[in-house]
């Protein structure tokens, strides 16, 4: 892969930060080294002394008063060490990508730790476009991803999907508007890359099946464009086996994925991964040392310990836990919007995720639907115009969320919508 051709100039010049390596020098050396370099402030005049945290499933984390002084600390801007041993040896068990033992400049798999999964895509973006370049996605899509792609200046192309997510023939209908002379001289207006949520998407609850992904990666190969694989649901799909990735098929080193805590942890902890070739995370590290500098090294000791407590294998246990308590949830408003939308919505029960997508029969766009007269009724949901790439587009959709609410509130939500429909048409 020519990694080159897909980074951005401003990317391409920038240089390690001599002070962070030195900061990542000085935690790899033995206590016997007397450092003057560093700029660190010194723990011992920081007020917080030791913490424990009490964990379900689990023994509590205990944070004595030397751990204390390095969770306060400065730390590396790619991760803490022991944070990023543990999340490489689960992707590798997890996915077995290809590119786990390439060579670097083959495309050779590697993580680093970002500030939730938000942090990285912004990153990933900032890195791979200029302004004018040609992009694809299946939108509707996370409105933060449009948010952080529109002031970048590129050319968003929509891809359609349906409910099994991208659909391949459309996707190589669009890509035939190139010729394989544009792709052998690395034309300027080829796309850079596709960016998709496979699983559970928000706001779709769409999911990609593998044969489409198989597709769609033929495809990247074929038009060498790269594939933004942005998966925080991953971990909460409703059926098993979980659905191969992009990562675990990717031969030729040309997946970054992102994966996030948020939703099966903890989402004010702020912890997310991403996992990719690793000449493009490194550009990332080298944006995170003049930014973030690092994840709070806080709340990477407090993950760590878990995980290390935990094991892969209750990690997993945890996820069945959380999964069985959102299928509830999913089941819930399933059976309340078949008790009152019938007839006057339509929706396709989400396979993964915390969405359900409604089409509202006879409305053609949600948007005073929800934001004047929806509040009046004491009920609230997004309209589907808010994850259009064109915000002022009209949508008849609007995006129901299924984690917070109780049964009983979720069969009053609907209630009061079926009314409001009623009343509007």
């Amino acid at each position: 892969m020519n990694y080159s051709r897909f980074i951005t100039t401003v990317s391409a010049a920038r240089k390690a930060s001599p002070i962070r390596l030195l900061t990542e020098l000085m935690q790899k050396s033995p206590p016997s080294l007397i450092s003057l370099a560093g700029g660190a402030p010194n723990p011992n005049v920081f007020p917080f002394k030791r913490a424990t945290v009490d964990i379900g499933h689990g023994m509590p984390i205990e944070i004595g008063e030397d751990l204390m002084k390095r969770a306060l600390q400065y730390s590396a801007s790619a991760g803490i060490p022991e944070l990023l041993s543990w999340l490489k040896d689960f992707q590798r068990n997890l996915h077995d990508p290809p590119t786990a033992n390439y060579s670097p400049e083959q495309g050779q798999m590697e993580v680093c730790v970002t500030t939730g999964s938000q942090e990285g895509l912004c990153k990933v973006f900032e890195m791979l476009i200029n302004p004018g370049d040609n992009i694809l996605l299946d939108a509707p899509t996370y409105s933060g991803t449009l948010a952080a792609l529109r002031p970048l200046g590129c050319n968003i192309i929509n891809i359609p999907s349906d409910q099994h997510g991208i659909i391949p023939k459309a996707l190589k209908e669009i890509l035939s508007a190139w010729s394989p002379e544009d792709v052998k001289n690395c034309s300027n207006h080829l796309p850079k890359f596709l960016y998709t949520i496979p699983n559970g998407c928000n706001p779709t609850g769409n999911s990609l099946t593998t044969e489409r992904k198989k597709e769609i990666y033929q495809l990247a190969r074929k038009y060498d464009f790269l594939i933004i694989e942005d998966d925080p649901y991953y971990f909460l799909q409703f059926e098993k086996p979980w659905a191969p990735t992009f990562l675990s098929m990717d031969v030729d080193g040309r997946v970054i994925r992102t994966d996030s805590f948020s939703k099966i942890l903890s989402s004010g902890l702020r912890i997310g991964f991403l996992t990719g070739p690793k000449p493009l995370i490194d550009r990332v590290v080298l944006h995170i040392q003049v930014s973030t500098m690092h994840t709070s090294t806080f709340t990477q000791i407090m993950i760590s310990q878990l995980l290390q407590q935990w094991g892969q294998k209750g990690f997993l246990e945890h996820i069945d836990r959380v999964v069985d308590f959102y299928r509830i949830q999913r089941d819930a408003m399933l059976t309340a919007a078949d008790k009152w939308l019938k007839g006057l919505a339509e929706w396709y029960p989400p396979a993964a995720g915390m969405f359900l997508w409604i089409k509202i029969k006879g409305i053609s766009d949600t948007q005073q639907l929800i934001m004047e007269k929806a509040l009046k009724k004491e009920v609230l949901l997004v309209p589907g115009g808010a994850f259009n790439i064109d915000s002022s587009e009209p949508s008849s959709y609007v995006r129901a969320s299924f984690s917070l609410p109780s049964p009983a509130q979720m069969d009053l939500a609907f209630k009061r919508l079926a009314d409001l429909i009623k009343e509007s048409l």
